[in-house]
Order: structure tokens, then C-alpha cells, then sequence
């Protein structure tokens, strides 16, 4: 494995302001400059942030681009009301509404996890707004192509249960675990801040109340299965070879599933490619959104 050339520290996360979307508030950092937009947007598991997904990375992007950091709604320092109807429409609503009040028409995507099927949906329902998206890790579709997915597709739920639950609740060494088992291949490059970071904010009383909560304070789960096909704008699959929540044929046969799907496995990775080996993930994903894409591809 080639060994990553930048530290994988975070560092303290520069400071943010709230946006008003609607009724929803956003937590958001911005970095870099310039008329090409790229939304940031992060992962489900306990204690997630914009920066705690993306810090190192998001300084190169900010080199080209103007990067926007948003907290998604019910994590870091973002609105954390009980969402209602179905979730990933709600999302991807209120993400529009978030980028009308930054006063962004047309922006790029790159995501992990959780937040690439809210941008998935937002791409399929609002594609005038959605440049490209670049989709890590992401479980859309409730099915595995070849065999069923890993817990039932419950791995997510079923760590977020174990690592609020027991009598002790969280813990550092339960964050520490969750990370290593689920998050990164090499667990002996987990920056102990990033450790540190995500059991903090594990710890806020709104999230535990929602981790807690067992009517579905999320929103009702959509099947994203039929809405795929809508998705017309290029789209990358970049992902962990290793990643434990969803194989390499995962992404293939959602690659297959969009209009202009694209695949790209990283080696000696997992869920989180993007803090594991930034740089590899940057160069992969800029190289991407330098392709001409607005450009109809002949024969497509």
C-alpha cells in the first residue's frame, strides 16, 4: 500500500456559521473559492460531522474549488428535529433549500455514505442542480446483486445500537472499536483525535435522544431502487475495496443503475477512504470532476 503523504490529523475544525433552509438549520463551514461549487457531504455513524468525515481532504479540494461543509440534519451542530414522510425526499428538499440560501444554482457532489443517498435522491429529483456526483460507500438499494447484504442491511443500525446501548452507554473505547471494525482498513492509523472528536459528539443529549428513539425519528425509508434510473448527471462510485458494509459488486451494480455511471475501487481501504487515504481520494475524484460533463458523450 502506498503510505499517505499528508497527516491524517483533522486538526480543530475552523469556525462555521448557521444557515437557515427553510425550517431547518445548517451548520456549515466554507473553504476556498472560485464559480465551481462542491457540497461535502458526510456519513451516518455516531458522532459524524462535515469535519470529522472530511478535514484533511477538504483542503484539497479547496485549492480549486469552493467547498461548502454542511453538518446534515440530526448531527453536529445542525437542526436535529424528528424528520417526518419519506427521508431521503426530506434531505434532498432541504438540501436544495440550503443551497438557494448560499445562493448556489448548480453544484458537485462528493459524499460518504449516508449523504450519497440524500445527493442520489436530490440528483434524481432536482437534476438541474446537481453538476455531478461522486458516491462512497453509499446503500441506496436494499438487495445485494449476488447475495444478501451484510446483517440484513442493518450493519449501520445494529453498530448504532451496540455502541449506545449496554449499561455503560458510550464510550471512547466503543467509538475507537466502531471505527476500526467498521471505518478503516488500517486500524492503527485512526488519528486519536478523530477518535476524540466523534465520542464528543456522540455524547450530544438531541443525538442520543434520536439514536434512542425507536419510532423512526429519521423518516420513513425509501427504496431508492426505482428512482436510479433518473439519475442522469455523471456519476462516480468510488470505493473501499474492504469496505465492510457494502462488497466492490455493490457499487457495480449501482453504476449500472444511473444513466452515466462510472467505478472506482481503492485498495487497503474500507468505509471511509476519504480520511484513510485522502490524497489517493483526491487525485481520483479531481481527476473526475475535470471531465467535461456537461458535454453530451456520443453515443449516450
Amino acid at each position: 500500500m502506498s503510505e499517505n503523504l499528508v497527516s491524517l490529523n483533522p486538526g480543530p475544525a475552523p469556525k462555521g456559521q448557521m444557515v437557515k433552509a427553510g425550517k431547518d438549520k445548517y451548520y456549515t463551514i466554507e473553504k476556498g473559492s472560485g464559480d465551481r461549487v462542491v457540497f461535502l457531504l458526510h456519513g451516518g455513524g455516531p458522532g459524524c460531522t462535515a469535519w470529522s468525515d472530511f478535514a484533511v481532504v477538504s483542503d484539497m479540494f479547496a485549492e480549486h474549488y469552493r467547498v461548502i461543509m454542511p453538518d446534515l440534519l440530526q448531527y453536529g451542530q445542525s437542526s436535529k428535529d424528528i424528520i417526518e414522510g419519506p427521508m431521503w425526499d426530506y434531505h434532498s428538499g432541504s438540501i436544495t433549500r440550503l443551497m438557494d440560501a448560499l445562493g448556489v444554482e448548480k453544484a458537485d457532489f462528493v459524499c460518504n455514505s449516508w449523504g450519497g443517498t440524500i445527493a442520489l435522491r436530490l440528483a434524481s429529483r432536482f437534476p438541474e442542480r446537481v453538476r455531478s456526483l461522486t458516491i462512497t460507500g453509499s446503500m441506496p438499494v436494499f438487495r445485494g446483486p449476488l447475495c444478501p447484504l451484510p446483517e440484513g442491511g442493518r450493519r449501520g443500525r445494529n453498530a448504532r445500537d451496540i455502541y449506545y446501548g449496554g449499561a455503560e452507554g458510550p464510550t471512547l473505547e466503543k467509538m475507537r472499536q466502531l471505527i476500526a471494525r467498521l471505518e478503516w482498513y488500517n486500524p492503527d492509523l485512526i488519528p486519536e483525535e478523530t477518535v476524540k472528536m466523534r465520542f464528543e459528539q456522540s455524547l450530544n443529549p438531541e443525538e442520543m435522544a434520536l439514536a434512542a428513539n425507536a419510532d423512526s425519528p429519521r423518516g420513513e425509508w425509501q427504496e431508492m431502487e426505482p428512482v436510479l434510473k433518473d439519475v442522469a448527471c455523471p456519476t462516480l462510485f468510488c470505493w473501499g475495496l474492504q469496505d465492510d458494509f457494502l462488497t466492490p459488486d455493490y457499487p457495480l451494480m449501482l453504476m449500472n443503475m444511473v444513466q452515466r455511471g462510472q467505478l472506482h475501487i481503492l485498495d487497503a481501504s474500507s468505509h471511509h477512504l476519504q480520511e484513510e487515504r485522502p490524497e489517493h481520494y483526491f487525485q481520483i475524484v479531481h481527476g473526475f470532476l475535470q471531465q467535461p460533463h456537461d458535454e453530451v458523450m456520443a453515443g449516450a
